[in-house]
């Protein structure tokens, strides 16, 4: 379920509907419920982790041990302790620890590396990558949500998969999106002539906040202390941001537009 506090970052809200299924099939989809918590620091060797299938016990609290599987997406270089896990059945991707987090109990390797999905149309992939899109959910009753959001890249490792970010739930999830645009489930929206693209620098993007410190104060004067981890190479002023007291990994525009 949503948290309390990724409830808290600006903008967002649930878009969770009550009786939605659990997965992509159609265009019944959880979304900003989908999320949970894990985790104690495993005894296993450190070793390349990424693109294999894991499983492990979850401990909140004094919450009941929930268990977990799902698919190791990528290290984060700026902190290799970091990695990007997509969960069987949720959408979102969540960024964790693994060998350190205590709540992560009996952390095991179900598998080497998967193998790497391959997506179905590549010009079609190009083309929505960047792109401001509507989504388009099932809601309560039949009834249908649109939401506004922007696909952000190609996922690693499940390359038939998508990073996407919403306007009102500004964190990382992850669709199979050529699926839904066939189906026109997913729109590209007209791009603003009031906006143009940014410009790329000569050989990449430029990644001077990568590693940053960041510092969110929320609605009650709290705050909350964050890490920039990477830049959307699609969108150089879009940067992703995990904050130390949440798993959930955040989408924010960084670059102020003058």
């Amino acid at each position: 379920m949503k948290t309390a506090n990724s409830q808290e970052a600006e903008g967002q809200q649930t878009r969770a509907v009550a009786g939605r299924a659990t997965g992509c099939a159609n265009m019944t989809k959880k979304k900003a419920s989908q999320k949970k918590q894990r985790g104690r620091p495993s005894s296993q060797p450190r070793r390349n982790i990424v693109g294999c299938r894991i499983s492990h016990g979850w401990k909140e609290g004094d919450e009941p041990i929930t268990q977990w599987k799902g698919t190791v997406l990528d290290q984060v270089p700026i902190n290799p302790s970091l990695y990007l896990v997509k969960y069987d059945g949720i959408d979102c991707v969540y960024g964790l620890e693994l060998h350190r987090d205590e709540r992560v109990l009996s952390l095991k390797i179900l598998s080497d590396r998967v193998a790497s999905s391959q997506v179905s149309d590549a010009n079609l992939a190009n083309t929505i990558i960047g792109k401001a899109v509507e989504h388009m959910f099932e809601g309560e009753h039949g009834s249908k949500d649109e939401w506004r959001g922007m696909v952000l890249a190609q996922a690693p490792i499940m390359k038939a998969w998508f990073y996407i970010t919403y306007e009102k739930d500004p964190v990382l999830y992850m669709y199979q999106l050529l699926d839904d645009y066939k189906e026109g489930d997913l729109r590209i929206m007209p791009e603003s002539s009031e906006s143009p693209p940014a410009e790329r620098e000569p050989g990449g993007v430029v990644d001077g906040l990568i590693g940053k410190h960041v510092e969110y104060t929320k609605e009650d004067g709290s705050k909350r202390i964050g890490m920039v981890i990477h830049q959307v190479e699609a969108k150089p002023s879009v940067y992703f941001i995990k904050f130390d007291d949440d798993f959930h990994i955040y989408v924010y525009d960084l670059v102020k537009k003058s």
